[in-house]
């Protein structure tokens, strides 16, 4: 008896896949079950890392390779053309 007992204490039990639960509203409910259908899991392929890796030395090297002078005419003209006038 002694050996079941300390048996049942050492396995742990198995637990249950959690189950999401739906919606009660009937529109929420049928979006939710279209959102589960087509989800797509989140992982980002080669290129979109080497396009990363890529854009995270280019503007370093292209700080490094411009002049103080050339910077700030590239951002004076980026302000006029997101601000729509010229800095002076």
């Amino acid at each position: 008896m002694l050996d079941r007992i300390s048996i049942r204490f050492i396995i742990p039990l198995r637990t249950m896949a959690k189950k999401s639960k739906l919606p009660a509203d009937t529109n929420k409910r049928a979006k939710s079950v279209v959102d589960l259908a087509t989800s797509e899991e989140d992982t980002k392929s080669a290129a979109q890392l080497l396009g990363r890796q890529g854009g995270l030395k280019g503007g370093p090297a292209r700080k490094k390779a411009l002049s103080a002078k050339r910077r700030k005419e590239i951002a004076q003209k980026a302000a006029a053309a997101r601000w729509g006038h010229q800095n002076k």
